[in-house]
């Protein structure tokens, strides 16, 4: 099952590679219905908080009525940084499913645990490396592609 969703967050990954934004996107799960679906677009907006996951909690919270996503699952392509980590707290999505780690900003078990920190009031299952390497391919295909391109 969270490989169906995973492939669902590949494919507005692969949306945003289309829109030269770093491909990386996110889908909202409630039961197993999807409420919201996004992928980064930090570029066409201008906004350095449009990651893929906060504008699909955006959206799941509006689809729900509530910023309260206490029944919902997140996935998302890659390691949420500190700044989606804690919006995923801040909302109480309990279930977060995510594919590749991230080294240089993942705050989810790479470089912090900001989902499962006792300190919080909220903490999350987290589900780790879910179609793993086809998430990491695409971010180094894109990456190289724009090594190449300067």
């Amino acid at each position: 099952m969270h490989a169906h969703f995973m492939n669902l967050a590949l494919q507005e990954a692969k949306q945003a590679m289309r829109e030269d934004e770093v491909p990386i996107g996110a889908v909202v799960v409630h039961g197993d219905r999807i409420i919201a679906r996004a992928h980064n677009q930090r570029e066409q907006l201008r906004d350095p908080t449009a990651h893929a996951e906060m504008i699909a909690i955006t959206q799941a919270a509006e689809a729900r009525q509530s910023w309260r996503l206490d029944d919902c699952t997140l996935y998302v392509t890659l390691e949420p940084c500190p700044m989606c980590a804690g919006a995923i707290v801040l909302a109480r999505i309990p279930t977060v499913v995510y594919g590749a780690a991230d080294p240089k900003a993942g705050a989810v078990r790479t470089l912090y645990r900001l989902l499962d920190d006792d300190r919080l009031n909220h903490r999350c299952l987290i589900v780790s490396g879910v179609l793993a390497e086809p998430c990491g391919q695409l971010l180094t295909q894109f990456f190289q592609e724009q090594r190449r391109l300067s």
